[in-house]
């Protein structure tokens, strides 16, 4: 306990391990976000067609979706990682970021998709077929009437998944990418100092969480009040 005080209350030791080495987890952070940020598109684009495709009548479709969503939440994010990077690096001539964002993005894509199944079946099944009545086809009813009623519902749980994303990003240290972790890696092997840049990236990845949070937080207060959400 004494060894932990004496760590976290040293200025020089903060100065040697965080300001020395600034530089590096800020360069770190906007890897972070990178990676981020394409894996996010990817898993909205495959978790608004697969939530789709979970309220459809077909079952092929809705088995595929279905079958798509339990493989990937049933096994480990560390795992789908491995077999993305190490099977399809090759494919993308050992690029080391494609692999990566790709299983990130699948990954979030397959809870994205359950959220984006029950925004679409809490909206009243009346409004389909009252779309469906007036002349529109069912791909015009889902895109014009029901998914942004539904999109405007789960934008809270969509939040929350994607600041759980951000958050999960920090796997692809284990595989050398120059994301927050990774740097506070860089700066525990040369400085052998490991709790003082593991809190301060600690500290980072809250503050990037929480002020998500918050500005989802207001944007969905503000909605409510507009009888948007």
């Amino acid at each position: 306990m004494e060894y932990i005080i004496r760590e976290l209350f040293d200025p020089l030791i903060w100065e040697r391990t965080v300001v020395a080495y600034f530089p590096t987890f800020v360069k770190g952070m906007q890897n972070t976000f990178w990676i981020s940020m394409q894996a996010l598109i990817l898993a909205f684009i495959l978790g608004i067609i697969t939530g789709v495709m979970r309220v459809s009548k077909s079952w092929a479709i809705n088995g595929v979706a279905k079958a798509y969503i339990e493989v990937i939440r049933n096994t480990p994010l560390l795992v789908q990682l491995i077999i993305f990077y190490f099977g399809l690096g090759p494919l993308f001539n050992n690029n080391q970021s494609i692999p990566l964002v790709l299983g990130l993005g699948i990954f979030t894509g397959a809870y994205v998709a359950e959220i984006v199944r029950a925004g679409i079946q809490s909206v009243s099944r009346g409004q389909m077929e009252a779309a469906l009545s007036v002349g529109m086809t069912y791909f015009q009813a889902m895109t014009l009437i029901i998914l942004p009623q539904a999109v405007r519902r789960i934008l809270p749980a969509l939040a929350g998944q994607f600041i759980s994303l951000i958050k999960d990003s920090s796997l692809v240290s284990v595989f050398g990418f120059a994301e927050l972790t990774h740097a506070a890696n860089r700066v525990t092997a040369a400085t052998f100092r490991a709790l003082v840049p593991n809190i301060f990236i600690a500290f980072v990845y809250f503050i990037i969480a929480y002020t998500l949070s918050q500005a989802v937080s207001i944007i969905e207060k503000k909605g409510a009040r507009s009888g948007q959400i």
